[in-house]
Order: C-alpha cells, then structure tokens, then sequence
C-alpha cells in the first residue's frame, strides 16, 4: 500500500494558519481566527471547500519549501512552457511598538524560466461550505460578499483574466492579497515586497534568539516555527492542530475538532518554549491560563476555545464529504464535558517555571497564593474519583494512573511554589495531597509484571506512563523504572519505533494508529533512563514520519508509515522538541563540535 503523507504546508501569524498544499491551492484557511469558519476548505470538500490556486495550462510538477528559518512557503511550478514559483506568506513584523499580524495571505507569483501561462482561481466560501460567497468588481480588487466582515483580493492581475479565470502568460511579478476586514490601502508590488521583507526578518530573528542544541537541529527549528504558528496571540492560547475531522486511520470514525487549546498539553507546550528560551510565548500562555483559572468554577474543562469560550459543543457538517471520503466531519468537540482529573497539576506545573526560574521576576506577581490555592482546592476535590483520562474515553471512567501522576506532579510544583513565596499553610497542604496521589498511583502497580498498568484495577497498559519515569515519580535509575519501561516496550512498541498508546478496545474499538507523541515521550524514557545510544536511534527512526516539510502529523500507520490523524500537530512536534532536548542535555558536548 502507498505512503500516505498530507501534502501540505502551513504558513500563518499568529492571528491565523492557511494550509498550502503542493498543487498551489489553499486547502484549507479559516478566518478570522482558528476556530472559524473556513474560508477554504477543499481539504475537506473538493467541491464545496471553495478554490484559490495558480495553475498552468498544461501538465506539471511542484516542488515546495520553507525559506529557510522562516514560516515563509515557497511552490515551485514547473511546465512544459516555462516555470514559475509562488511565495505564500501571512504578514508578521514588529511596528508601533507591537506586532503587525492582519488578516491578511500575501502570494507572490513570480516567472522564473520561459513563458508560463497560468490561471488563477479564487473563490472563497463561507459557514462551512454553505454559503458561495458573490464576486463585486472594484477599481484594482474584487470584493467577496456573504459572509460577516469584507473579504478582498487586491491585485496587480488583470480583473478580467480573475473574474473569467482566463489563463494568461506570466511575463512580471504578479501579488495577490486576500483580506479579511480592513484592506490593503497602500501601494501593491511595494507594500508586497516591503513585508515579505519584514516578515522574513522577523522568522529569522526570532529563530536566531532560540536555544536549540545541535542534535538535529533542521527538525527542531522546523518544529519550533510550526509550534509558534499554533499560538493565538490575541490571548495566548495554543491550540492542538488547525485542522478538523482528519482521520486517525481511515474508515476509524475517530475524526476530531483540534482547533482548541487542551490543558493536557500545557505541560509538554511549556516544557518545548522553555527549552528554546522563548519566554514570551510562555508568559502569553501563563496569562490564558490564569484567565481560565479565575473563570473555572470548581473544576477545568479538559479544553476551552482560544477566546475561553466553555461551551464546544460538537455538531456534525454532514453537508461535506470529508478527507478523501471519511466522515463525520465534526464542529466542535464533546470532550469538553468530560473529566480529566491531570489538568488541574498540568496547571500547576505550568506556574513552576514562573517562580522558580529567576528570568521571571516573581515578585511582581500579586496573585501567587491565590492561583496556587485555586488549583490545590480542585485537585482536593478530584483527587479520589475516577475520569476519562488523558485520551478521554468517551464511555468508561477509571482511577487512573496518569492523571494521578500529574496530581502528585502539580502538588510537588505547589510545594516548591509555596516555599518561594513563604507560605507554609500551602506547602503543608500539597504535601498531603502529594502522599494521597501517591498512594493511587502505587495502587495501579501490577507486582508479578513488574509494571504499572493504566488504572487502578485495570490489566491493561498505556503509554501515558512513561511520564512516570520522565516526572521523575520513578527513579530513572531504579529497576522498577528500567522493567516498567521494558514492560510497556515489549506490548506497545511496533518494530519500527512507534509506539501505541494502549491496544486495548475502546469506545470506537481496538486503535489501529500510533500515536507520534508517544513514540517521542519512549525515546525521552530510554534516555532517562541511560539507554542513550537506544534513545538516539529510536530518535532517528521517527524522522522519516515527516511530510516533504519536515511537518508531523498526529498518527502513524504502523505497517505503511502513513500520516494520518490531524496535521500538523502541536502536540507531535512538541514532543519531536523535548526528545531532542532531552538527548542534547544528555549528550553534553560543545555545539558544532
């Protein structure tokens, strides 16, 4: 069977992610913020997903790429009449003392080699596909009526070769600038040039001012810049995928919404800014979380919108088709009812670094006891019942291990935070809930297989715990981490380094994918565990899982090495920062050297 990559590349600016795949069409872009509709969406409906694509009149192949460093996308066409090449970039720059991030997808089209002759479509939809959105001529730019703000192609193309979609030769340098909101009141080839310029710069700074060690580094720069696409500055939220309703595996059902920011990752996202040194996107995100804390109630939700809105309720787009065929296709997502007992100690790991790391002036902070208080009261409040667990089952709840992992994880970061600012009260009181957590983690301990299973009760094993070892609740170099972490290699990894995060039947069956995060938290466990050359080598193996981009997507097919599952995610490259973290830290040799 084929190799099953997804064929497209992200461009963005923190304000919105429009996808560009190897056919020059934009597959898929939603405005105005991650969680819209999409304005663009042929990734999910060729026919009812709109179009906006720079075609030859004759046959062709592509070659796409990143301008180095930077989150700029570049399609080379090539034909039989010439060649030309396409440069997709979303405008980010410092002015005014903040950041310019518009509503805004810049193309440049450009000839490189002969006379190519090409057609420019764009069609924009809106409400999912519903709503074909009414061209207006204007002056130098057409106008999309329908939907709930103007959206605009200034051009330097001829309006007739748009309006018809006539093919024409592509003699000079041709921009197109799709708005949304206010448009382009400026001059068009300069303003163009004059951010793309800007813009590349600042990709490139910003990557310069990284700490990223030398163990693969292409990768994790690659992984870094798409991290950064994922956050939401407006409020800091950083989202799972930009993507809805791609399959785990196809046929499976398991299509989700991953356009929302899942508390579960906040440990594994702070980790990844922390390691490259960007304090900023962290403090952003410190921020949106002490919002959701002060909005919560007795308990979190395991996810929230980018704009805190609690209420994701899951529809189903049952007018598109889905990729390549598979439905449903989901708005919104259920999983927002359930109960995920970890997030509250992600939450207060999350604060860690804010009080015990002298970067951050903690002093500052007026509110420490009260967040830490907030998040304490809750884990007192769930920390004996049972919940849907880290990958959220849907129909069953147990005690388990994981989440009770990160109340005793969270609890550690309380205490520590507690001591920094002189509270005792509070440092006495996340010990005992520490030494509670404990108790139930040891409860899923299973004597005679030397490992711990999912859940208190349960035979069944999970790849979420790993985390014991790499939380350091196991000692790395006690036998009880080394023959748990054998354990759970022996039932869950596959011959090529992947990993699965449980095999047993769930609410949708047995799992037919692995999961790319997990594959990741078994190379940081080999590593912490001294197996270091086994570490590097696993490492290595997962390298080959990436599309033509370097980008990663949620699930790997097992025997065809297919990507499958929403791309790209966060939560894969994330994991791809803190492995090779992890084995860099271990290494412990002069970059370069």
């Amino acid at each position: 069977m084929e190799r099953h990559t997804y064929q497209t590349g992200i461009i963005g600016n923190c304000s919105f992610i429009a996808h560009v795949h190897e056919n020059t069409n934009i597959a898929w872009m939603c405005w105005p913020q991650f969680d819209s509709s999409f304005i663009f969406g042929s990734l999910l409906d060729q026919e009812k997903g709109g179009e906006f694509s720079v075609l030859p009149s004759d046959n062709y192949f592509t070659k796409q790429y990143y301008i180095e460093n930077t989150n700029i996308l570049c399609t080379e066409v090539t034909t039989s009449k010439g060649k030309y090449r396409i440069t997709d970039f979303a405008p980010r720059f410092s002015q005014y003392e903040r950041f310019f991030k518009p509503l805004m997808l810049i193309r440049k089209i450009e000839p490189l080699e002969g006379d190519p002759h090409i057609k420019i479509t764009c069609n924009p939809v809106y409400d999912y596909g519903k709503v074909q959105l009414e061209k207006v001529r204007g002056s130098n730019h057409i106008e999309y009526i329908g939907c709930e703000e103007k959206v605009r192609l200034s051009t330097n193309v001829s309006l007739s070769y748009l309006f018809e979609e006539k093919y024409f030769v592509l003699k000079t340098e041709k921009y197109l600038v799709l708005t949304f909101g206010n448009p382009l009141e400026a001059p068009i080839e300069t303003t163009c040039e004059s951010f793309l310029s800007k813009t590349k710069h600042y990709w490139r700074t910003w990557i310069k001012h990284s700490s990223i060690g030398e163990f693969y580094q292409e990768y994790v720069i690659r992984s870094a810049l798409a991290l950064k696409l994922h956050q939401f500055e407006d409020t800091g939220a950083i989202i799972a995928a930009s993507t809805t309703s791609l399959p785990e595996s196809p046929g499976s059902g398991r299509n989700w919404d991953y356009r929302y920011c899942w508390l579960r990752d906040t440990f594994y996202v702070m980790n990844a800014l922390n390691h490259i040194g960007h304090f900023e996107e962290t403090e952003k995100y410190f921020d949106y979380m002490t919002n959701v804390s002060y909005d919560s109630g007795l308990r979190y939700q395991p996810l929230y919108s980018i704009t805190r809105e609690k209420n994701l309720i899951e529809n189903i787009a049952d007018h598109l088709t889905g990729y390549l065929g598979n439905t449903p296709v989901r708005i919104g997502n259920q999983a927002y009812e359930h109960i995920q007992n970890d997030i509250y100690g992600q939450a207060l790991i999350s604060l860690l670094p804010l009080y015990c790391d002298h970067r951050f002036v903690f002093s500052e902070r007026k509110d420490s006891a009260t967040l830490v208080e907030f998040a304490l009261k809750k884990i007192e409040h769930t920390i004996d019942e049972k919940d849907a667990g880290i990958w959220e089952f849907r129909n069953s709840a147990f005690m388990h291990c994981y989440s009770n992992l990160f109340q005793w994880a969270g609890c550690s970061a309380a205490a520590k935070i507690a001591r920094t600012i002189n509270n005792e009260e509070l440092e006495e009181r996340a010990i005992a809930l520490m030494k509670r957590a404990a108790q139930h983690i040891e409860n899923c301990y299973d004597p005679e297989r030397e490992v711990y299973t999912h859940a208190v009760g349960s035979p069944y094993l999970d790849a979420s715990t790993l985390q014991l070892i790499m939380m350091n609740y196991l000692d790395p170099n006690s036998d009880r981490a080394k023959k748990h972490l054998m354990a759970l290699e022996k039932e869950l990894k596959t011959p090529n380094g992947l990993f699965y995060r449980y095999l047993h039947t769930d609410d949708f069956g047995q799992p037919k994918a692995t999961f790319l995060i997990c594959a990741f938290w078994y190379v940081e466990a080999l590593a912490c565990v001294g197996r270091l050359d086994d570490a590097i080598v696993q490492f290595e193996k997962l390298m080959k899982y990436c599309n033509h981009l370097k980008l990663f997507s949620e699930d790997i097919d097992e025997t065809t090495g297919s990507q499958w599952g929403n791309f790209p995610q966060a939560y894969s490259h994330v994991g791809l920062m803190n492995a090779a973290h992890r084995i860099s830290t271990k290494l412990n040799r002069p970059l370069y050297l």
